[in-house]
């Protein structure tokens, strides 16, 4: 039986990264996009000195890709597709987060840039999910978006990074009720304080809504991971439509 396929915007560092060396130990084949393909051939190495005897590079693609632009994206799918035959999974993971500053301070072209990659970016990738487990056989097969806390609550200071966030909750939602007629499961987790590079400040101190600095909690990027694989793992008849999984100490149950 051919393993699993999944595609992994956002690959070559952080959540990205854990998840795709979660889910080439537990025997998938990897599409991994990213913008730099240094980073991603990077991870692929990390993951075949792992797990030696050529079994994990048969099982890997790297495809430069920039998800905010349409013909990158369709050749990702069209690759993916013409390596391994199909695409059961997308972990829609890619986004940036730009300078924390107030509303009045930021800037349009850094508003530009977190719609143009965490929502457009994410909405093309969709996009071409569904086209390409609408056509394969057997149809169907899941996404599962990277929703962030902050689709749910905002830091201050993150107006671009929020706004598109919650957006992404609207995107599952919708994405879910198409995805029905074709067998497509569409779900969101929402992460809290993984350690990477985008949380290395919340250990140094960061911002509160009162206005003080303080230290957070954070968890291991493994358990982020490891739920996104439990997500993609379940039968297409079941679906986890939101999952949020966080550092248990952080500021979020009462944040404000």
């Amino acid at each position: 039986m051919a393993a699993p396929v999944v595609v992994i915007t956002g690959a070559g560092s952080g959540i990205g990264r854990a998840c795709t060396l979660t889910f080439l130990h537990a025997g998938w084949s990897v599409v991994l996009a990213g913008r730099r393909l240094e980073r991603l051939q990077a991870v692929i190495d990390e993951a075949t000195s792992a797990q030696p005897g050529g079994a994990v590079a048969a099982r890997t693609l790297a495809v430069p890709t920039d998800v905010t632009d349409e013909a990158a994206v369709a050749a990702l799918f069209a690759q993916a597709s013409a390596r391994f035959g199909r695409v059961d999974v997308l972990f829609n993971n890619a986004g940036i987060f730009t300078q924390g500053v107030s509303i009045e301070d930021v800037t349009l072209a850094d508003w530009q840039r977190s719609v143009d990659t965490n929502l457009t970016g994410m909405f093309l990738c969709t996009r071409e999910a569904f086209r390409t487990m609408k056509t394969q056989a057997p149809q169907g097969g899941r996404i599962i978006h990277n929703g962030s806390i902050s689709a749910q609550v905002p830091r201050p200071g993150s107006v671009a990074y929020a706004a598109t966030k919650h957006a992404i909750s609207g995107l599952t939602k919708t994405a879910a009720l198409d995805g029905r007629a074709w067998n497509i499961a569409v779900g969101q987790i929402d992460i809290g304080n993984a350690a990477s590079s985008m949380t290395a400040a919340m250990t140094a101190g960061i911002r509160q809504a009162d206005g003080s600095f303080r230290a957070e909690p954070v968890m291991d990027v493994q358990h982020a991971a490891d739920a996104v694989l439990q997500m993609a793992a379940l039968p297409l008849t079941a679906n986890v439509l939101q999952m949020t999984v966080m550092a248990t100490a952080m500021p979020f149950v009462g944040r404000g």
